[in-house]
């Protein structure tokens, strides 16, 4: 049996073009690129963007399918995994949103419609440390970013890794998921640095 993938918030704030053209390719750089299905990478993942965004990528290509305020891109990502783009009236104000779904389940859209909605109605702006650690994958320059290779363990190896400048020993590379408090609010953009956090 099939197992959903969880979904969760990369990107906090709303997505310019060039962030979203970035986030589509967030994983480009995984091990193995050619011969791993990229389906379990992706699935579940969701971001903001504005409602011009939302507009381009719908006058691309005729939708797969258009369920009110909800289509479906015709271009999969792979097998049965694709680009949905909601807009939802959230407090009273139309926002808009990007996620991967595994359209085999046919339960997912309106799984992580339900997800953003929860998620985006929260009275107060707060993030969780998964979500700062993924806004700082999708935030970093490809060069600063990558995969655990043979330098590390086995057990670490083709993790996500992230540069840090330590001020005594110069550029280190780390595992994203080690990253201290200290060292994610020393790579968080300035604006979602102090935020608070909040239960994954």
């Amino acid at each position: 049996m099939k197992t959903a993938a969880p979904i969760r918030k990369i990107f906090e704030g709303v997505a310019r073009r060039p962030q979203m053209f970035r986030l589509f390719d967030r994983h480009n750089q995984r091990p193995d690129r050619w011969q791993t299905d990229v389906a379990p990478l992706y699935n579940g993942e969701w971001f903001e963007i504005d409602e011009a965004l939302y507009d381009y990528m719908l006058d691309i290509l005729p939708p797969l399918w258009m369920r009110g305020p909800i289509f479906a891109l015709r271009e999969f990502l792979t097998g049965s995994t694709t680009s949905i783009f909601f807009a939802l009236r959230i407090d009273g104000k139309p926002r808009y949103f990007h996620g991967y779904c595994d359209l085999s389940d046919p339960y997912s859209v309106e799984t992580m419609r339900a997800a953003i909605f929860e998620r985006g109605s929260q009275p107060v702006r707060a993030m969780s440390r998964e979500e700062r650690l993924e806004h700082i994958w999708s935030s970093t320059a490809d060069a600063y970013r990558g995969y655990a290779g043979d330098r590390f363990p086995p057990a670490m190896q083709g993790q996500r890794t992230v540069m840090l400048w330590s001020g005594t020993n110069g550029t280190v590379l780390k595992l994203l998921d080690d990253l201290t408090d200290d060292e994610i609010a020393a790579k968080l953009p300035v604006h979602v640095r102090h935020l608070p956090n909040i239960a994954a």
